[in-house]
């Protein structure tokens, strides 16, 4: 299922200009296919780009399709990025994308029972990579698709740790709803369940998209904690940066995931889009912010659908935005 990237592969993605040097030029990738462990292992590259282009969880959730079509372009703007001196791209290893294009096609959401089941099969084949990435001493960023996707870097990740890890999550929504059929709206609650997720800190959830059962569920346990949107940008009783603060010492303290869902960006292509949301800029500084501990362990950035809008600069923008965050994170880990 994970279809990997050849540097031949890679090349096809970037426009080179003479006297400059793109990052794609310099990232490294697998040279054996049946020896990827290894090789990931050995690499000194520190960061590992893995993409999930599906939308099977957004659908069983009942959203709008698209989101498998964020990765390629995001891997395109990655790659023309220029190499300079605020960033290397030596340290990028491209390893790849979960091949399941077929099933995304071919699905019918009405069939439930088939869609649990292709949500649960991505999520073991998502979990036992990054499970193998941060077994290599390596720091994954994970590009969706749907947010479903979050249980499998929480397993992954707690799996290699051997110790359940925290998060955080930029997020409209909780993705806290019942424990059901496996679809977008439920990752974390899964994770909660089956012993790996342990502190959960949910940042800028909106209220009129919050169900109250939900919010009883979260009041009832001290390792769940939120901050809501209406909070900083609508009554002013907060601020940004103090509730980036709270949210950072709230799970720091040990291994934790950086959550970002799309949603949570004012008009950005995606598939629950918002006209009302978090500016872009506010984003890139929520990661490059909580990137900066030791602690972040991983990036997954999801929900982008270019394809659910009939702009064709939809697509290259989505692109670029999923690229200055993934180089944002990067960066702040570097300091």
């Amino acid at each position: 299922m994970l279809q990997i990237f050849s540097s031949k592969n890679i090349s096809e993605f970037i426009a080179p200009r003479a006297g400059e040097t793109k990052l794609g030029e310099c990232v490294q990738t697998i040279l054996n296919p049946k020896k990827i462990v290894e090789e990931l292992e050995n690499s000194s590259a520190t960061y590992v780009i893995l993409g999930v282009p599906e939308d099977i969880g957004v659908r069983m959730n009942y959203g709008n399709p698209g989101a498998h079509t964020a990765f390629i372009p995001a891997l395109k703007a990655l790659l023309n990025t220029q190499q300079n001196q605020f960033i290397n791209g030596n340290e990028i290893l491209i390893l790849g994308y979960l091949d399941i294009l077929d099933e995304v096609i071919n699905f019918d959401s009405s069939q439930r029972k088939e869609g649990d089941l292709l949500v649960k099969k991505i999520d073991e084949v998502l979990s036992k990579w990054v499970k193998i990435i941060i077994s290599s001493n390596k720091t994954p960023i994970i590009i969706g698709g749907g947010h479903n996707n979050s249980y499998g870097n929480i397993k992954g990740v707690s799996e290699a740790k051997k110790e359940k890890i925290n998060v955080i999550n930029l997020d409209a929504h909780t993705d806290l709803r019942n424990v059901e059929e496996r679809h977008s709206g439920n990752g974390f609650s899964y994770a909660i369940k089956h012993g790996f997720l342990d502190r959960y800190f949910m940042f800028g959830l909106h209220e009129n998209y919050t169900p109250q059962y939900i919010f009883d569920f979260i009041h009832a346990d001290i390792n769940l904690e939120y901050t809501m949107y209406e909070e900083i940008e609508i009554y002013k009783t907060t601020t940004f940066e103090s509730e980036l603060q709270r949210a950072s010492n709230f799970i720091n303290k040990n291994a934790y995931g950086i959550e970002v869902d799309l949603d949570a960006v004012q008009y950005f292509p995606s598939s629950a889009m918002s006209p009302s949301g978090f500016s872009p800029e506010q984003a890139r500084r929520f990661v490059y912010a909580l990137s900066k501990n030791n602690n972040a362990r991983y990036l997954h950035i999801c929900e982008g659908a270019p394809a659910i809008t009939n702009d064709k600069n939809a697509t290259t923008q989505v692109g670029k935005f999923i690229s200055y965050l993934i180089t944002d994170f990067i960066k702040g880990k570097s300091i």
